[in-house]
């Protein structure tokens, strides 16, 4: 009996440790927001310490109560690596993620609740055509596809047409974060690292957990490229290139999103 209560004493301490890291994590991110915008500390040393706040918050991932930690601090990094410079919209937005946290540590942000509407909560990645901000409608378009330019191109393309949009960086984890957090649409590139875009578009529509979700590839293959053959039928396709817009538009128009 005494080495099941150290156990349980062990594990909450952890937890309490845990929390303790998060919220002083919280503490210095938003002494480093008031850094950056006087010019003091830059917006890239800010990116190094948000990226190590999400790997901290990841430790929690494994644990089915604790799993929206890592959800948030994933959006959380993949937010701020859109932000070059600071402007009083972007670090109102960041304030938004840090008060969120801390409701979730305080308990006023349940941690059972539906990752899919926590993430809809969260703040959007900023959406600008020219100095005109674009209104943001209440769509969640996943984009999976390794770090580039080409990436961030695509981005801003989905952004333009007023979707919110994640990106993640690896088909092995975009497939739980597609089934915690149900995206309306997932774009999926063809050529990923170890487990590629049609492995993943496969695994997608056989799923019953993910088989409705809107898909599309992107890709530069050749339409008649026999590796295209593999992938499930009624799958858009969106070629790189000139025809980029029109066969965004057609994919999003099939998926009733337009």
């Amino acid at each position: 009996m005494s080495d099941q209560f150290s156990l349980g004493d062990a594990e909450s301490g952890m937890l309490q440790e845990f929390y303790d890291e998060v919220s002083d994590q919280i503490s210095q991110i938003d002494g480093m927001l008031d850094d950056v915008s006087k010019k003091r500390k830059t917006v890239k040393e800010l990116h190094f310490v948000v990226q190590q706040f999400a790997l901290l918050l990841n430790r929690q991932s494994e644990s089915e109560t604790h799993r929206l930690y890592s959800i948030v601090g994933k959006r959380f990094e993949d937010f701020l690596n859109n932000v070059n410079d600071l402007t009083a919209q972007s670090v109102s937005d960041v304030r938004r993620f840090l008060i969120f946290l801390e409701d979730m540590l305080s308990g006023r942000v349940a941690l059972d609740r539906d990752p899919s509407e926590i993430v809809r909560m969260l703040p959007a990645k900023g959406i600008y055509a020219g100095e005109e901000e674009i209104e943001v409608r209440s769509i969640e378009v996943m984009l999976v596809m390794a770090k580039g330019t080409g990436t961030r191109f695509v981005e801003r393309e989905i952004q333009q047409c007023g979707y919110r949009v994640s990106t993640v960086n690896n088909t092995f984890e975009a497939l739980p974060m597609i089934v915690r957090t149900k995206p309306d649409m997932v774009i999926v590139s063809a050529v990923m690292p170890e487990f590629n875009g049609i492995e993943l578009a496969i695994g997608l529509v056989t799923m019953p957990a993910t088989r409705n979700v809107p898909l599309a590839l992107i890709t530069s293959l050749d339409g008649d490229d026999e590796y295209l053959g593999l992938l499930p039928e009624g799958v858009p396709i969106i070629r790189k290139g000139d025809s980029f817009g029109d066969d965004l538009f057609k994919a999003l128009d099939a998926k009733f999103l337009i």
